[in-house]
């Protein structure tokens, strides 16, 4: 780099030349000089002026230290009512879990003192302390994944309960609608289920059901729940009830004195649905029972081995 000089004091103009280092140099001292006058001036700032400059200083590292404390108090405050939320919903939802455990304690048999979901479940053992070197603090977005975890948990367990309570009532169902209870208490059988004399015409004929002979009057249970699909006169039957169990399953309960249902009502295993009579193609006071599968008469001894007497 070349530098030219004019002044009147020369005759005619000079020029230096300086070269990369002496660049370099020159910036060097140049920066030496910015920093020694800059600390200069800070020091003559604190060694002058102590006062005024501590009160800015201590001003503004308590304005600093305040905002941090707001920010954490802030922060703190919300994930306290993000896990004072979250608690609420997991209290709700083993309140639901424990009522829900009763249920199916009940349905399943169980005895109360077995699974008692008013009280804790006992828990004991030794103490075992944690060593400190290997104690883990829990940082409060941990503590809050780990309450998200244990919600989708509970949650899953919820669902899976529910879905065995309803397997458990359908079962419960199954077994109710299932032909299992005697159609009267007490009485005799006087004509079994299949060929027989027939009565009226002394001639070999097909008895589909089986005959209890009772006296007028005596009451007529439904062997298992269902629906009630006919409940009026036949010409073969008298007064006669039919009761649809589900599963292609029909029972008929014929030559009745009076009928105490009516059609599509729904009736329990047990429940009194007629009396005992003498109508239709009978000779004499009795409960003709049928057991029907599919419009096919079954045998109803197999369905009642201890309706006989």
């Amino acid at each position: 780099m070349n530098i030219i000089l004019v002044s009147h004091r020369f005759a005619k103009a000079r020029s230096i030349t300086i070269g990369g280092q002496q660049v370099l140099m020159i910036a060097i001292l140049v920066s030496g000089l910015f920093l020694t006058a800059v600390f200069a001036a800070q020091y003559a700032i604190v060694r002058f002026q102590p006062g005024a400059l501590s009160g800015e200083m201590r001003a503004w590292l308590a304005t600093v230290q305040a905002e941090g404390d707001l920010k954490r108090q802030t922060y703190m405050r919300e994930g306290m009512d993000t896990m004072a939320m979250r608690l609420g919903q997991m209290q709700a939802e083993l309140l639901r879990l424990d009522a829900l455990g009763v249920r199916l304690a009940k349905l399943s048999g169980m005895k109360p003192q077995e699974f008692d979901f008013t009280k804790p479940p006992a828990q004991g053992g030794p103490f075992i302390p944690v060593i400190p070197a290997t104690q883990q603090n829990i940082s409060l977005s941990g503590m809050n994944q780990q309450l998200s975890s244990l919600s989708v948990l509970l949650n899953d367990r919820n669902d899976k309960l529910v879905a065995l309570e309803t397997l458990l009532k359908q079962d419960m169902l199954s077994k109710k609608q299932f032909i299992s209870a005697a159609p009267i208490n007490g009485g005799w059988y006087s004509s079994n289920f299949g060929w027989r004399i027939d009565p009226f015409t002394g001639q070999n004929a097909m008895h589909e059901g089986v005959d209890f002979v009772m006296p007028e009057g005596s009451s007529i249970h439904a062997a298992a729940g269902g629906i009630v699909v006919y409940s009026d006169y036949h010409v073969q039957y008298g007064n006669m009830v039919e009761i649809d169990h589900g599963r292609d399953v029909v029972t008929r309960y014929a030559h009745a004195s009076g009928l105490l249902v009516k059609v599509g009502q729904v009736v329990r295993r047990g429940q009194e649905i007629a009396r005992v009579g003498n109508t239709g193609r009978s000779t004499g006071s009795h409960l003709h029972f049928e057991v029907r599968f599919k419009g096919v008469a079954q045998n109803p001894k197999r369905f009642l081995p201890s309706a006989e007497s």
